[in-house]
């Protein structure tokens, strides 16, 4: 196994800095050693990476995305509308996807967080339309080809507008189908072991899109087969509406009721929640992902980290789809949680630090990971690397929070599991003309079967 020194950082982020302003060396597909300034390595050196120019952070971690939604970006029809009635544009639209357009997607979306500093990005896909029932197994077979560690979440809607949910009905499935494709996703591609590649995670769109005897299914299928569940909720207050009339409870009551409130579970957005509901996330260690560019776009509203983190909550960080964001930049959405943070606590009580703790320990901890999201001996080596040579850093003096409050775009390099993924900016073995030309016809293919 080679064994790599990524030396003497312009900066670093890490638990304790001055402990590897030296760097860190890599063998195989772990970190083995940080080294303080002026450190050699205790191990002979096969391969030096001159790291003076580059900011070093552990490989940011995306905890929620919807890959296919890049098709949609800046669409018509779902401008200036809040939640519910953008989905209710958009969920026709969505039904026209097809298995092309899904690789696609997939391919566009993984290579744009990549080029972001992204090594662990999830996905959360819940529209299987008639025809495209092996969508998850596209989508893996992409994160394998680019390199890229994964976590698909095997998203489900059962509950139709004729059953008083809110999607169309030609967009859902049935509760058999959807537990069968759960079970056999998670038998052919979920790894547990240490250092995993895939993981499978089981997903119901949400509490308006799902029955409560489907969330009690897979509750009980999660625990048996030690998989990590995940959901929207408390995105907007007419979810909180929805829960009330339809169960008789508030968004968080129903998540204990069907076994959710634990912490093998993950939810996207987490806005509206009162003190008490803070409290119980917090003792049940449930994971949180902020998504504060979604947010924005559709005025949902700011999640709480700081409340939910002094809770015991682990909060993590995600783009959110590419038709809500429009984006699948990992780098910028670390400044813009820092910066709609600060507008919940002030400028004060939100640091750089928050910010890229949400986007690499705190996204891991949260999707039920220990072994990503540090620089830190025995952890896995994925690794981002930013140059501040763009005209935007000009002038800057802390390299690390400039990083985030000058606005990096981009990474030079990117290392997953102890290889370079990324080097000069470029995702290795994509022609990134020919990707976006082929997503470019899928995305006017799909808006033209929406006609």
């Amino acid at each position: 196994m080679e064994t790599t020194w990524i030396k003497d950082p312009l900066a670093i982020f890490t638990a304790n800095t001055k402990n590897a302003q030296g760097g860190l060396v890599i063998k195989g597909n772990r970190i083995i050693e940080t080294l303080s300034q002026g450190q050699l390595p205790s191990v002979p050196i096969d391969v030096t990476i001159d790291a003076s120019r580059h900011v070093v952070t552990p490989g940011l971690i995306n905890a929620h995305h919807h890959f296919y939604q890049t098709l949609t970006r800046a669409y018509p029809g779902a401008l200036n509308k809040e939640l519910f009635h953008w989905l209710k544009c958009l969920y026709p639209v969505w039904a026209g996807l097809d298995e092309e357009m899904m690789q696609v997607a997939t391919e566009v979306a993984l290579v744009e967080m990549m080029m972001s500093g992204c090594t662990t990005a999830s996905d959360h896909h819940y529209l299987l339309p008639l025809g495209l029932e092996n969508a998850i197994d596209i989508q893996v077979e992409a994160a394998r080809k680019l390199g890229v560690r994964a976590i698909f979440t095997r998203g489900s809607m059962s509950l139709g507008e004729e059953q008083g949910g809110l999607p169309p009905q030609h967009t859902i499935q049935s509760e058999e189908a959807i537990i069968d494709d759960s079970l056999r996703l998670i038998r052919e591609y979920h790894q547990a072991d240490d250092g995993a590649m895939v993981q499978i995670a089981l997903a119901p769109c949400s509490p308006f899109s799902v029955t409560t005897e489907l969330m009690k299914e897979t509750a009980q299928i999660a625990r048996q087969h030690g998989v990590m569940l995940h959901t929207h909720l408390c995105e907007t207050k007419d979810e909180e509406q929805f829960c009330l009339e339809r169960f008789g409870y508030r968004p968080v009551d129903y998540l204990e009721e069907v076994g959710w409130l634990h912490e093998r579970t993950w939810l996207a957005h987490g806005i509206h929640f009162n003190d008490e509901e803070v409290r119980r996330l917090g003792q049940a260690q449930v994971g949180i992902c902020h998504c504060p560019t979604s947010n924005m776009m559709l005025a949902s509203g700011i999640c709480r980290n700081k409340e939910l983190e002094a809770a015991g909550a682990k909060v993590g960080l995600g783009v959110d789809g590419s038709a809500s964001n429009d984006g699948s930049n990992m780098i910028a959405e670390v400044r813009m949680a820092m910066y709609l943070q600060r507008l919940r606590y002030g400028s004060a009580e939100v640091t750089h630090f928050d910010a890229l703790s949400w986007a690499t320990a705190g996204s891991a901890t949260a999707m039920g990971r220990n072994d990503i999201g540090k620089i830190e001996v025995g952890m896995q080596a994925d690794i981002a690397m930013f140059k501040l040579d763009d005209i935007r850093f000009s002038g800057s003096h802390d390299p690390l929070a400039a990083l985030l409050l000058c606005g990096a775009q981009q990474a030079d390099r990117v290392m997953v599991a102890g290889k370079w993924r990324v080097l000069d900016g470029r995702v290795l073995g994509v022609d990134l003309d020919d990707l976006m030309a082929r997503h470019s016809a899928a995305a006017k293919r799909l808006a033209m079967k929406a006609q």
